[in-house]
């Protein structure tokens, strides 16, 4: 990696830090520090490899069928195993987490993904040693759901942060889900009137 890249890497990962202390600080989510140590990688990981604050839903790759590397996991030795359930487990974090409003009119659900995470990272806590990260693994699968919707607001305020296009589909989202995360993410940018008396945080 050249130091530029490095720098880069750096910067996103401190900005990911940033942004899930204050979105977990604001949700009341407890996680470990090293789950949100991994959460941290996670999210760097997946910015470079895709367009993580798209607001386009084509901009999205097409990954495996989740059923299809549940089934292939069943077939492997141990460490093999490890590495699919794990990427399940992380791809169905990270879909469901960033592009809920584009599964609810899919053929599969936010649901289908949050169950076939939360098991898939139950599975790799079982299979992991206990010295490893089988601790982050564990409450990754027990708090799965509140996970997503942490992903859910750094995904929108990600998207309000990169410009008005990105504002629109926050915007849309919040009138179709009438989400309180999404309103606060709305008022926050300013993009909405505050209601008389209320003071921003």
């Amino acid at each position: 990696m050249s130091m530029s890249g490095l720098v880069a890497s750096l910067s996103l990962k401190e900005f990911f830090k940033s942004l899930l202390g204050e979105v977990t600080g604001r949700q009341r989510v407890e996680l470990a520090e090293v789950t949100e140590f991994y959460l941290v990688n996670l999210l760097s990981e997946f910015a470079v490899t895709d367009k993580l604050f798209t607001c386009e839903e084509g901009g999205r790759k097409d990954h495996e069928p989740l059923a299809i590397l549940y089934h292939q996991a069943l077939q492997q030795e141990r460490a093999e195993r490890i590495r699919t359930l794990r990427r399940l487990g992380d791809v169905s974090l990270y879909t469901v987490g960033f592009f809920s409003g584009a599964l609810q009119s899919g053929v599969v659900g936010p649901d289908y993904y949050i169950q076939m995470g939360g098991t898939a990272y139950g599975h790799v806590a079982e299979l992991t040693p206990a010295a490893g990260f089988a601790q982050v693994y564990r409450e990754l699968c027990e708090k799965f759901r509140k996970v997503v919707e942490v992903l859910e607001e750094i995904s929108a305020r990600g998207m309000v942060r990169a410009g008005p296009s990105g504002v629109l589909k926050v915007y849309e989202a919040w009138v179709r889900t009438g989400s309180d995360r999404l309103e606060r993410v709305l008022l926050d940018a300013g993009m909405m009137p505050r209601p008389k008396g209320q003071l921003a945080n």
